[in-house]
C-alpha cells in the first residue's frame, strides 16, 4: 500500500491574499470557438467599435477651444481639403521591413531563410488611418515624433493636403479605463490595521537549458520557503503570500548540427537525443516544493509547450505530476487577470509573459523608445496587444476582442524582458504600477509587491559563477549564496508617455 506524501508545514506564518472572482476579461477559449475558418479582419472591427466613441470623447475634450473649431468626420475618406477636422481610426504602419506571409509562400525554400531583424522600422515606413470606408496616409512631424505601431486606435487633428495625405497636428488617444477598484478612502483605511503582504513574481527560469544554474533555482526555492538565509530573510519570506511565475519556466530544445546530421533507426519517430523528460520533471519538483508552502500562478510563455498564438491556453496540469494534485497550484492562460484581497484591499493584476511588448518593439526605433515607456502607452491606448494579428499571432476572435483593456489594473506586470524596470502611471485616482520582470535564469531576480502600498522590492539570487543583476539597480555585495536585497521605488507620475524613459 503506498503512503501518500504529506506537505511539511511551514514554521513560520505567511500573510494570506485571497482569489477574488475576475473582472477582467477571460483568455479562455471555449472548445466551440477553437476554429480557424473566420476572417481575422473583423478583429480591427472589433476593436474600432469598442475605443472610437473613449477616443470621440477624449478629442471633443482636448480640441474643443481650439481656434477654427474642429470637427468630427465619422469617415476617414470623407475629410475635405484645408478645413481643421479630426477622424478616428486604426493605425497600419507600412513597413517595407515587415515580415510578408506572401513573401514567405513565393520564397525558395531550399534555401535557409535569413534571421528575422531585430527592427522592422525604417525611414521607408509611411503611417495609415483606416476605418470602414477606406484608408488615407497620415504625414507631419507630430505623426513622426509619436509611437504608433499597427492596430492602435487613434484621433487625428489635421487638415487634407492637395495631394490626397492628411496632415497632422495633433494626436489623441482613448486614455487610461477608470480602475478596476476605485481608489479607497485614506482616512478609511487607517481604520483597519493592515500588515504587508507580497506577491513575488519570477519569469524565464528556462528549466533545461544548457547552462542551467541549478544552485540558483534552490536557492529560489528556499528563499520563497523561508530556508534560506538569516532570521531576517525569513520574516521577509514570511511576507509573500504568493508566487507568479510569468512565462518561459522550460528552455527551448537546442538541436545541435551533429544530431541532425546523425541518421538512425528511430521507433514512433522517438529520438532520446533530441527529447528528455528531464527538464519537466526538474520543474515539476521545484513547484512542489514552493507549492507547498504557497500558491502558485503559472503562465505559459513564447518558449513553453503551448500554442504559439495568442492568448496562450493554460499548460496542462497534468505534466507537472504532484504538484497538480494541489488545489493552490493554478495554470493561467497568457496574458492573464489574477484579482487579489490583501486585507481589506482588493488589487487586479494583469500578467504576461512579454510577447506583446517584445513584437512592439520591433516597430519603433531606440533610441527614443523604449520597453517601459511602451508599456506605460499601451494602458492610453486602452489595448495590451495592438499589433496582433498583423506581426502577433492571436486567435480570430469574431463576437469580442479580449485584448482590449476596460480597466486599468492596479498592477501590470510584463515578464521576460531584458532589465528590471518600474513606473507609476495614471492620476493619483487610478494609478497603475507597471513592471518589466527580468529573466530570472540570467539575472537571478525575484521581484516583490507590496500590496498595500504598490511598491517594489527586488531580491537577486546568484552565485559566484554567476553574472546577473541590473546594471541600473543598486546593490548589497553579500558573500556566496546569500541573497541581495534592493529596493525600487521611484514615484515617478508621467501625463504624457516618455518612451526614452529607462535604458535597454
Amino acid at each position: 500500500m503506498a503512503i501518500e506524501e504529506l506537505a511539511i508545514p511551514s514554521t513560520s506564518t505567511r500573510k494570506d491574499t485571497q482569489v477574488l472572482p475576475s473582472k477582467g476579461t477571460s483568455f479562455l477559449i471555449p472548445d466551440n470557438e477553437k476554429s480557424f475558418h473566420k476572417q481575422y479582419a473583423n478583429i480591427y472591427y472589433l476593436r474600432l467599435h469598442s475605443l472610437r466613441d473613449a477616443v470621440i470623447e477624449n478629442a471633443q475634450r482636448k480640441w474643443k477651444d481650439l481656434d477654427g473649431s474642429p470637427v468630427h468626420i465619422p469617415r476617414v475618406l470623407e475629410v475635405s481639403k484645408a478645413k481643421l477636422c479630426y477622424v478616428v481610426g486604426t493605425v497600419y504602419m507600412e513597413m517595407p521591413l515587415k515580415p510578408s506571409v506572401m513573401e514567405d509562400i513565393a520564397r525558395d525554400h531550399s534555401i535557409a531563410p535569413p534571421p528575422p531583424p531585430p527592427k522592422i522600422c525604417s525611414k521607408e515606413d509611411h503611417v495609415m488611418l483606416e476605418d470602414e470606408s477606406g484608408r488615407i496616409r497620415l504625414v507631419g512631424a507630430r505623426v513622426t515624433a509619436a509611437p504608433l505601431v499597427t492596430g492602435v486606435i487613434i484621433g487625428a487633428l489635421g487638415v487634407e493636403t492637395p495631394n490626397g495625405d492628411f496632415e497632422v497636428v495633433d494626436i489623441c488617444y482613448a486614455e487610461m479605463p477608470p480602475p478596476t477598484y476605485p481608489k479607497e478612502d485614506d482616512s478609511a483605511a487607517m481604520e483597519v490595521e493592515e500588515e504587508d503582504s507580497y506577491v513575488a513574481f519570477v519569469s524565464g527560469l528556462n528549466v533545461g537549458a544548457p547552462s542551467a544554474a541549478d544552485a540558483q533555482l534552490q536557492m529560489l526555492v528556499e528563499y520563497l520557503t523561508g530556508e534560506g538565509g538569516g532570521l531576517d530573510d525569513t520574516i521577509s519570506a514570511s511576507q509573500i503570500s504568493r508566487l507568479v511565475i510569468a512565462g518561459d519556466s522550460l528552455s527551448t530544445v537546442l538541436v545541435t548540427e551533429e544530431v541532425t546530421d546523425e541518421r538512425k533507426a528511430r521507433r514512433f519517430g522517438y529520438d532520446a537525443t533530441t527529447f528528455s523528460p528531464h527538464p519537466t520533471l526538474s520543474l515539476s519538483a521545484t513547484l512542489l516544493d514552493i507549492g507547498r508552502s504557497m500558491p502558485i500562478h503559472l503562465l505559459p510563455g513564447a518558449n513553453d509547450p503551448s500554442g504559439a498564438i495568442m492568448p496562450q491556453q493554460p499548460l496542462p496540469r497534468r505534466m507537472f505530476g504532484m504538484v497538480s494534485k494541489l488545489s493552490t497550484f493554478k495554470c493561467e492562460t497568457n496574458p492573464t487577470f489574477i484579482d487579489l484581497a490583501a486585507g481589506p484591499r482588493k488589487r487586479q493584476l494583469l500578467v504576461h509573459s512579454g510577447q506583446p511588448l517584445d513584437d512592439m518593439f520591433k516597430y519603433l526605433p531606440s533610441p527614443p523608445a523604449r520597453r517601459l515607456g511602451i508599456a506605460e502607452a499601451t494602458l492610453r491606448w486602452r489595448h495590451m496587444a495592438p499589433t496582433a494579428p498583423d506581426t502577433l499571432w492571436c486567435h480570430p476572435f469574431f463576437h469580442a476582442e479580449p485584448f482590449v483593456l476596460q480597466n486599468t489594473p492596479d498592477l501590470y506586470i510584463i515578464g521576460n524582458q531584458k532589465k528590471f524596470a518600474t513606473r507609476l502611471a495614471g492620476p493619483s485616482d487610478g494609478q497603475c504600477r507597471i513592471v518589466l520582470v527580468p529573466q530570472f535564469s540570467s539575472t537571478g531576480m525575484v521581484v516583490l509587491v507590496n500590496m498595500r502600498t504598490l511598491k517594489v522590492k527586488t531580491v537577486t539570487l546568484k552565485t559566484h559563477q554567476m553574472t546577473g543583476g541590473v546594471e541600473e539597480e543598486p546593490e548589497m555585495k553579500t558573500n556566496g549564496s546569500e541573497p541581495t536585497l534592493s529596493v525600487e521605488e521611484p514615484d515617478m507620475t508621467m501625463s504624457e508617455p516618455d518612451l526614452s524613459q529607462m535604458e535597454e
